[in-house]
Order: structure tokens, then sequence, then C-alpha cells
């Protein structure tokens, strides 16, 4: 037995325990140690990372229609699943507490979510270690399904929207399936290996379906622009610790796969070859600018929400721009950011879903006009947040500054203005709706509905605190994610990037976080001696103030955060109505009608039949235009 076959055998065991024991009080306990062990297992494994020896293989495979199917983790997907577990570590343990009691009380299946957590999970893993193109599928299926089912747990409207990611899913893998059949016409050869040897002799013109077919139906589950618009609401209405996993790591999935079949197979240098006709841009530029305006497009519509989940689910989209941006543009330094930005991205959009979540479960609400004031309550959900926001927002000391860093960077050593404009003009407007996310929750004045409320317990602080504790130490320690992006740029064959524990030492503007860190940590030290020495303080009750020559009390509300950047989108409001808020209503309006069409496909009475019928119309295409 491998390494690989101990570790899918133990998320299978998460699996069974869930199925049968889901109903039982202490089975989140049992759940969050299982996968412990499985995160113990996989750094156990981690030498992979650093040695560059041979991926782990799985002790078992299948032959199908005359393809061989295994499994083998390597770089890649080590560091892939590193992300995963650890997140779904401490999403178990965050609701394996008062907050999945109290969920339980409010009649949502505990049972469920512990089952749908832990299928993601073993789905994942699947993806992550195959080693060829059918199993990917595979894998890429289950992991569809598994996050259509914890999508679907809380209500009808979560439903819903699990259903419409379910059209845009099922779309997304028939172009995928397209692009295996296309291949396997061409080479009769579906393991990677033997692709990549194909891919070369292929004519541009399928070169070109290839990478469209696969780039879309990757790009549905990254939630890249036009297809992005499922993912803000299936998200914001998946419960909790839910939302935390699937934000974290769920439409990394699609990257994942991104990363293998189109990169490593493919190769960045003839995706740049890969020109329409008159040269105007390579299929690598339009991978880039891709990643540019769904960086810039979601991160202006976040900056609209009045809902903290939705404000955090279209991050989730914009902040996936980077990433693909980073990799398209595909140097050490710029490949190394997409990768690093992957676990960054990661460690703060689980801390934020999490305090979000902490806050619904403590006052029934995450509307951002019905809060404010928290912190005279929450101070730790404070802080905590304050951590969170400054790594979405890229700024020192945390880790979402050094990816994003090295985004900018590379973007300004490639002679590429115009990219690195849209990516800072993103981190501009990710800056706005952060403070705003900050300020209606927790400044302000406090509410008289939330008077009484109390810090979380905590089951619920420990999972937040390590992943506050990993955005900072990350950020100031960054060579330590580094060296796991430097064994998946090996594996992909991209340039490694060569780096320090503090960053990056190059001879023309490096970065060394170790001594940014240390200076910021010396001004905070010297401030907070000035406040405590500087004289005597007074608490204020935060319902005790006094303002323009007036005692303000409890029925005065002195702070609104109705429409929070009221200005500002009066000056951007028409050109974000005309530009592209029509377009993406239309979009809207288009899925929709696709959405119920396949509702109606599936109600029917023998839908399978309907099903079958697709299929072999579609595959009827794809091999007559082969």
């Amino acid at each position: 037995m491998s390494a690989f076959d101990l570790l899918l055998g133990l998320a299978a065991v998460g699996v069974a325990y869930a199925w049968v024991f889901g109903r039982h009080a202490r089975c989140g306990w049992i759940i969050t140690l299982v996968y412990a062990i499985q995160f113990g297992v996989l750094l156990s494994m981690g030498g992979l990372a650093y040695s560059g020896r041979t991926p782990v293989a799985a002790s078992f495979g299948f032959q199908f229609l005359g393809q061989s199917l295994h499994w083998r983790l390597d770089a890649v997907g080590w560091f892939f699943a590193l992300i995963t577990l650890g997140v779904a570590l401490l999403a178990s343990g965050f609701m394996a507490g008062e907050w999945g009691r109290t969920w339980r009380a409010r009649g949502g299946s505990l049972r469920g979510l512990h089952l749908a957590l832990a299928l993601n999970v073993f789905a994942m893993l699947v993806l992550l270690a195959s080693g060829d193109l059918l199993s990917l599928f595979i894998g890429w299926e289950l992991v569809s399904w598994a996050s259509y089912l914890l999508m679907a747990l809380d209500g009808v409207r979560a439903r819903d929207a699990a259903l419409r990611y379910l059209t845009y899913a099922l779309a997304g893998a028939m172009a995928i399936l397209a692009g295996i059949v296309l291949l396997w016409v061409e080479g009769g050869d579906l393991a990677f290996d033997a692709v990549a040897r194909l891919l070369p002799g292929l004519p541009d013109g399928r070169l070109w379906l290839l990478v469209l077919l696969f780039a879309s139906g990757f790009g549905i589950k990254m939630g890249l622009l036009p297809f992005h618009l499922w993912q803000p609401k299936a998200y914001a209405l998946t419960p909790g610790p839910g939302a935390a996993f699937l934000g974290a790591i769920s439409s990394r999935m699609g990257l994942f796969a991104l990363l293998v079949v189109v990169i490593r197979l493919f190769g960045l240098d003839r995706l740049a070859g890969l020109s329409v006709p008159f040269g105007l841009f390579s299929a690598r530029d339009l991978l880039a600018w891709v990643g540019v305006l769904t960086i810039v497009l979601p991160t202006f519509t976040a900056l609209r929400q009045q809902d903290a989940r939705r404000l955090l689910a279209w991050h989730g989209v914009g902040q996936t721009g980077y990433m693909l941006l980073g990799v398209a543009v595909g140097s050490d330094l710029a490949s190394a950011g997409g990768l690093m930005h992957v676990f960054n991205h990661a460690s703060y959009q689980a801390l934020l879903f999490l305090v979000v979540a902490g806050i619904l479960h403590r006052t029934g609400t995450t509307d951002l006009n019905r809060l404010g004031g928290l912190v005279a309550r929450m101070p730790l959900s404070f802080f905590l947040m304050l951590v969170g926001i400054i790594g979405l927002a890229g700024l020192p000391p945390m880790n979402g500054f050094v990816s994003k860093w090295m985004i900018y960077r590379a973007l300004i050593d490639a002679g590429s203005p115009l990219l690195f404009i849209g990516a800072v003009i993103g981190t501009l407007g990710t800056i706005l709706s952060v403070y705003k996310l900050l300020h209606n929750c927790f400044l302000g004045q406090l509410r008289l509905e939330h008077q009484d409320i109390e810090e979380l317990r905590w089951t619920q602080l420990v999972p937040m605190l390590l992943l506050a504790g990993v955005v900072f130490v990350t950020g100031w320690f960054p060579g330590l994610v580094l060296d796991w992006v430097g064994a998946a740029q090996a594996a992909l064959g991209l340039p490694v990037l060569a780096h320090t524990l503090g960053g990056v030492a190059r001879a023309h503007g490096g970065l060394d976080m170790i001594w940014l860190v240390g200076v910021l940590l010396g001004g905070f030290g010297v401030g907070a001696l000035v406040f405590l020495l500087g004289g005597r303080a007074r608490r204020v009750h935060p319902l005790d103030n006094y303002a323009g020559g007036h005692f303000l009390d409890s029925h005065t509300r002195y702070q609104y955060s109705d429409d929070f950047y009221a200005g500002l989108m009066h000056r951007i409001g028409p050109w974000y109505r005309g530009l592209f808020q029509r377009g993406e209503e239309a979009l809207v309006a288009w899925v929709d009608l696709l959405s119920l069409a396949m509702q109606g496909l599936y109600r029917q009475a023998r839908p399978a039949l309907w099903l079958v019928a697709a299929l072999v119309v579609s595959l009827s295409w794809v091999l007559g235009a082969a």
C-alpha cells in the first residue's frame, strides 16, 4: 500500500463515517480527527515537494475502452491537496462544536453537511492525483456533484443556486469531454505523456479548438468571465463552514486542471505562438486578458454588495484572475506569484468566510446595513477579520501582499503596462470594498438588538486563529510556501523561481519580507508605547457619544451604512450599467432560460434517455468535426 492509497482510504473512511454516524453529537470531532490524520499523512509525503522524486502512485488502476486509468500524486497535486485538507480540517473543527449544534437545532442537516464535506475531500483527491485525461474527467465530475451537494443544503434558495451551478458544470463537462474525444480520435491514447507528444504535430486550427474547449470547460468552475455568474450566489447561500471550504479551494480545482492540461501539455511557448489571423493576439494573451477582466469587473461588483457573504463570494471570483494572470505571463516570478496566490487566497478567504459565519451565528444576519459596532462585543472576531481583509487587499504584512507584488513586478518586467494597470485597479477596488465590510460589521454604532451578544466560543475561534496565523506567518516568511511553489513549477515545466526565506532577492527590485515586517512591527511597537505611556485613557460605551454639540443616545442613529459608496457609484454608475451590467443581465437571462430547459429535462419521466440522446448528438458533432 502506497502513501496515496492510505490517504484515499482515510478519505473514504471519512465519507463512510459521516454517512453512518453523522447524526451523533461527537461525529464532527471524529471526522475532524480523520482530516487531521490525513493532513499528517500528506505532510509525511512532502518530501516529494523538495527532492523531485517521482510522484507517489496508487497501487490500483483500471482498463476502460482500451485506456489505462491510473492515479499518482505529484508536486502540483500535493500542493493543492495540502490546501484542500488544511481548509477541510479547520472548517470541520469550526462546525464540530457550538456552531454545529445550533445549525442542527435550527433544522439543518449536520449529517448532510459532514457527508458533503467528506465527499468533496474524497473527490478532490481523486482529481488531484489523476494520471491521464480519462481519470481526470472522472475526478472532475465527482468534484462537480460533491460541490452541488454541499451548496444545496440550506433551503430552497440554496438548491436553486446549486442547480444553476450544476447547469454551468454540465456545460463545462461537455466541453471537456469534447476535447478529450478529439484527442482520442487524433492519437488513440489519453495518457498525459502520449497527449504531450501528440499536440506539437496538430495544426493550429485544431489546437485553437482544443484550447477553447478545455479553457472554457475548466474556466466555468474557476468562475472566469463570462462564466462567473453562478458562483457568488451559490457560495453565499452555502452553510458557513461549507462556504469557507468552497470559497477557499473548490473553484481552484478548475485552475489545477487548467495547469495540468493547458499549461503543462500544450506549453506556454506553444500558446504564445498560437495566434489569431493578423497576429492581433495569441492564446496566451487571451488567457492573460481574461484574467485581468476577471480581476476588475467582479471586484467592483463586490463593492456594490449589501450582504457580507455575497461580497466575499464576488471577491472569490476576482482573486481567481490574479492566479490565471500570473500563470499566463509564465515567467518564474509571475507563475510563482500566481501559484502562491492560490495558497494565500485560500487562507484569508476561509478566514473571512468563517468570521462572517460567526457573525451570522451570533446576530442572525449578514446584511451589512443591519450590523455595526460589533467590535464592542466581538473584539477578537474584529481582529481576525482585520487580518483577513489586509491579506485580501494585498497589503503588508500579510501573505496576499507577497503574491500580488510578485505578479505586479513580473508584469513590469514583461513590459505589459495595460495588464499591470488592470491588476492595480482591481486591488484598489478590493481595498474599498473590504473597508466597507469591516466598517459595516464592526465599526460605528452598536445596534440595540445586538447589545447582549457575546464573542464566539473557542471551537469557532481556534480554527480562525490558526488561519490568521498562517496569513501572517507566510507573509512574514514567504519562502515557506515558495518551496512548495517551486516544486509545483518544476512539475509543470515552468521556470523555477530562486527565492529566499524572506521572499525574492534580485539585483533590481527584490523583496525581503523579514525586514519589511520587522520595520512595521517596530513602528507599531513605538505607537503602542506612546499610547500606553502618553496619558490616561477612558473607555466610552458605544452608545455614549457626543458630537456636534449634542449628546447622542441609542435613539439617535448617527452611523448609517446604507449605500456606503453612494458618491463613487454616482460617478461610475452610468459607466457600470452601460458597459457590463446590461451584458451581465442578458447573460443571466440566457442562463436562466437554459436552466429552465435543463430542469425540464431532469423532470421528464425518462431523463436518462434524453441525456443519452444529447450525448450521442454531441459526440456525433465532435467526430464529424474531426
